[in-house]
């Protein structure tokens, strides 16, 4: 049963984020979306509100399991037995810097790749600053 990860922030889940998930649940027989709590950004929304919003709006993808984890992306993947991990990239800085953490995340475990999803033309100028600053002025 091959699982997908995506982990990422997701402060908030955005439009493009989802787009991602969708495109991605073909391929996998389960897709964990994994907010990341990270002490060092201060973000808007704690993980638990986080991870209710993406379950609200994946709702109707039943192979989809939201949570919320600390530490190594890595060790997830080890836990949840997940045989990848899922980025989305919008631009050429998002390639470069996805390849390197793919990297490093392949020589502490060879087996687990690391699928890059390039942004539809659509989603491509979403980001989740953007969203922040548009909740912010609301």
């Amino acid at each position: 049963m091959p699982t997908a990860l995506f982990p990422g922030s997701f402060d908030p889940f955005t439009a493009g984020h989802e787009a991602i998930v969708r495109r991605v649940l073909p391929l996998f027989d389960r897709v964990v979306v994994a907010v990341g709590q990270n002490s060092d950004k201060h973000c808007m929304f704690t993980p638990e509100e986080r991870a209710d919003l993406i379950r609200s709006r994946l709702a109707d993808c039943p192979t989809v399991v939201v949570t919320t984890y600390n530490g190594m992306t890595i060790d997830l993947c080890h836990r949840l037995g997940a045989q990848c991990i899922i980025r989305g990239i919008r631009t050429a800085a998002d390639f470069d810097y996805e390849q390197l953490v793919a990297s490093v995340n392949r020589a502490q475990d060879p087996t687990i790749e690391t699928l890059l999803v390039p942004a539809d033309a659509d989603h491509r100028h979403i980001s989740s600053t953007l969203e922040r600053e548009k909740l912010r002025h609301r």
